[in-house]
């Protein structure tokens, strides 16, 4: 099987590592700064929640954003809209840097800090949709899994570059002044990461499928209505097979964080150390997940990806609490590495043929998007509650978690794969058409 990944690829990978540095430096900056600089109260526990919930309010705003730039990408061109989502993304994240603190104007700081927390939703919310697709739709069908998962690359590459300079920038300078100026930093570098993914996204051309499909006169005047009416039937398990990635990535990336530092009494610097380590085994892990994804089916990846996670779960808090730096590590590698990456490459290889060319943009950022928001966004606030309102036990989140996790393993049962791999991996009778 010749495998080969697009120059396409490379440019939508490179783009959305350049855009999920903003979007990964808020998470980070969720749990270890803005409790104290937007949120400050004699109660740490309820800090904690009102940054986390800031946090959630960028994953609502995305159904909002990935709608109307999905309807947009299916009638205009997926790389017009990647060019409005980086644009979007890189203006919120260098006006947060440049926000006052509580201290300095009072209420009105969390209520900007969340108004640019939404301007960033709305551009994450078509982002990786349209990076995927780009990627995807470029690619022959027998290495789309491979090209598909790409993005997934570039959102680890960006997550490990964010946390990256946050850490060292942190590590540079005092807690006090890191606390009062030093955080802002890696927000101002937003400016630089848009001016370099406007340069690299220029050098690719729109898709061949949707070039042709709008040659044609092929492609839906109403991209949601015609979503709706034709593919009703298959947003439901897109929305289950987009579970589990969201539980996955952020529930050591963000919530786990902020259990280390509450809970264990860690430093702050082995969390950010541990999301470095696991988003640095991504750069393998990522393509050999798409591989599987191409080998042996995109179902039996998923399954294997999120029912793992779903028995780890226990074992990841476990190991969190013994406090040992190297255990923590190899904790997130466990459950934000391995299992994540398998979850996260089906899941971008199935949404890929899941719908029709021509209201595709709009049925994948639909489907992910609201899972994103529901799940992704809520699951460290709903940890966080969990925990305080259980007295510190695991076994709320571990149940909670695992169970959204089978959900996506389920989901997977409605999905049929390509034609090329039913030999191996059969479709159940009566499910929808890739």
């Amino acid at each position: 099987m010749t495998l080969r990944v697009s120059r396409a690829t490379i440019a939508s990978t490179v783009g959305t590592a350049l855009e999920w540095y903003d979007f990964s430096l808020y998470g980070t900056a969720a749990a270890l700064v803005l409790p104290l600089v937007f949120f400050p109260s004699g109660d740490p526990v309820a800090a904690t929640l009102s940054s986390l919930a800031t946090f959630a309010v960028g994953f609502f705003a995305r159904p909002v954003g990935g709608i109307v730039i999905g309807v947009l990408g299916d009638r205009v061109g997926r790389r017009t809209m990647l060019f409005v989502t980086l644009l979007l993304m890189a203006a919120a994240s260098t006006l947060i840097g440049l926000l006052p603190s509580y201290a300095a104007i009072g209420p009105a700081a969390p209520i900007m800090l969340v108004a640019l927390r939404v301007v960033q939703g709305l551009g994450a919310g078509g982002e990786y949709a349209g990076a995927m697709l780009m990627s995807a739709e470029h690619a022959e069908t027998r290495s789309r899994g491979l090209n598909a998962s790409a993005p997934t690359l570039g959102n680890a590459v960006g997550s490990l570059v964010a946390t990256g300079v946050f850490f060292l920038v942190s590590a540079l300078m005092s807690h006090e002044d890191f606390i009062a100026y030093g955080w802002r930093i890696p927000f101002l570098l937003s400016v630089l990461v848009g001016v370099g993914g406007v340069i690299v996204r220029l050098k690719v051309s729109d898709t061949p499928e949707f070039r042709e499909a709008k040659d044609s006169g092929g492609h839906a005047p109403a991209p949601l209505r015609a979503l709706f009416a034709t593919s009703g039937r298959k947003i439901v398990p897109g929305m289950l097979i987009s579970v589990a990635p969201n539980v996955i990535s952020y529930l050591p990336s963000v919530y786990a964080l902020t259990y280390l530092t509450t809970h264990v009494h860690a430093p702050s610097w082995i969390g950010l150390t541990a999301v470095v380590i696991a988003n640095l085994v991504k750069l393998v892990t990522v393509p050999i997940a798409g591989l599987l994804c191409d080998r042996y089916g995109r179902r039996p990846v998923m399954v294997a990806g999120s029912v793992s996670a779903a028995v780890l779960f226990y074992p990841f808090f476990f190991m969190l609490d013994t406090g040992t730096p190297v255990v923590i590590w190899a904790a997130f590698v466990m459950i934000f590495t391995l299992c994540n990456d398998l979850t996260l490459a089906s899941q971008a290889t199935m949404m890929s043929e899941l719908f029709d060319v021509r209201h595709r943009y709009t049925g994948v950022t639909f489907t992910r998007e609201i899972t994103g928001a529901v799940v992704g966004g809520c699951i460290p606030f709903v940890a966080a509650w969990l925990d305080d309102w259980s007295g510190g036990q695991l076994w709320p989140i571990v149940v909670v978690s695992g169970l959204l996790c089978l959900l996506s393993a389920l989901g997977t049962r409605f999905i049929s794969e390509p034609a090329h791999l039913r030999r191996t991996a059969p479709a159940p009778s009566g499910s929808p058409a890739a």
